[in-house]
């Protein structure tokens, strides 16, 4: 069997996702993946394991109120291991809500997502958003 490149183990990624399929998804990961996630909020740090990205991921969307969504909007672009993937991404909750851009910048080795960090147009917005644990 031959290894995916990075590339498509990022498209099959994002495409799970697309479809809601999240055991698809979190199936990309490297069991030792580390998810860094910006900011100064209640998710913000590292979440490392595909336990801790599912408790990260599950925790947004209970914070959102299950209206969390992303959306590529660009090619990805690839060096190396690396696979920057420019996306939207929104939620709505009561205390208010959140649309903008971002870049979500995987490492791929070996067939498997080993490393993720994320950028936001605007962290001290989405902060807000988020909020403090």
């Amino acid at each position: 069997m031959t290894e995916q490149t990075p590339a498509a183990v990022a498209a099959a990624y994002f495409d799970a996702l697309g479809r809601g399929d999240v055991p698809a998804a979190m199936g990309m990961f490297s069991p030792q993946v580390i998810w860094h996630q910006p900011g100064a909020n209640r998710f913000s740090g590292d979440h490392t394991g595909v336990d801790g990205v599912e408790a990260l991921l599950g925790g947004m969307m209970e914070v959102s109120e299950g209206s969390f969504q992303l959306a590529v909007t660009g090619p990805a672009m690839v060096n190396g291991e690396f696979v920057a993937v420019p996306v939207r991404f929104s939620g709505t909750r009561a205390a208010g809500s959140m649309d903008m851009a971002g870049i979500d910048l995987l490492t791929v080795r070996e067939g498997k997502i080993v490393g993720v960090r994320l950028f936001s147009e605007d962290g001290p917005a989405e902060d807000t958003f988020w909020g403090h644990a």
